[in-house]
């Protein structure tokens, strides 16, 4: 219980990262461990560090935030990378889901969503601003998975209980919270979240997200 979520924090201008670490200083479980200033420094201090989230801006010099997110994917793949930017423009947002990001935040929002945010990827989790979730499930989902008929087919391949754990991930749920909703063992929704996310070919639960949006899988409560 007394593990701290370690970040490292990315971006180009000194008082934004500033700003950043002392709202996440706020939080006893959260702990910045590692900055850089461009895009080749976070890779290399995330290698030396292995930091539990990656908090990376979008446009950094040498090394964009998208390049790097994708080197992290291939280098870190349980580091998880959430996305921070003052852009929300779609194909910033297609761009993070597609290099395997778990979450695309705004740095307008408000400083308790960055915290949760943190939280929720490091658990395993996915976190969209609330502007950038209702965009990326009415325009980014139709157009990259398919909607309605063509949604529910494809989920069709997976067992009821996989549907069901799916559908939860597209209520933003972590593993704990899906394990305690379902009355299973973490480590068993863990397992079901793999399989779900190679049998439909996705890099990340955002992805699944969006499809289970599309299928209408997520529980109205």
């Amino acid at each position: 219980m007394n593990h701290k979520t370690t970040v490292l924090l990315a971006d180009d201008e000194t008082l934004m990262r500033a700003g950043v670490r002392a709202i996440l200083g706020a939080a006893p479980d959260i702990e910045v461990v590692a900055e850089a200033a461009d895009g080749r420094e976070t890779v290399d201090q995330a290698l030396r560090h292995r930091p539990d989230v990656c908090l990376l801006d979008i446009r950094m010099p040498r090394l964009d935030g998208l390049g790097a997110a994708a080197e992290l994917a291939r280098v870190l793949p349980a580091t998880a990378v959430v996305m921070l930017t003052t852009f929300s423009e779609d194909e910033y947002i297609a761009g993070a889901l597609a290099s395997g990001a778990a979450g695309f935040l705004l740095k307008s929002g408000d400083p308790r969503e960055l915290i949760a945010g943190v939280r929720a990827v490091a658990e395993g989790g996915a976190c969209l601003s609330p502007s950038v979730a209702r965009r990326v499930i009415s325009h980014l989902g139709g157009g990259q998975l398919g909607r309605g008929v063509a949604a529910r087919a494809r989920v069709a391949e997976l067992t009821g209980r996989e549907r069901e754990v799916l559908g939860l991930v597209g209520a933003g749920l972590s593993n704990a919270e899906i394990a305690q909703r379902l009355f299973l063992v973490e480590g068993t929704v863990k397992a079901y979240v793999s399989a779900i996310l190679a049998r439909l070919g996705f890099k990340n639960r955002v992805q699944a997200a969006i499809l289970a949006h599309e299928a209408g899988l997520v529980p109205a409560s």
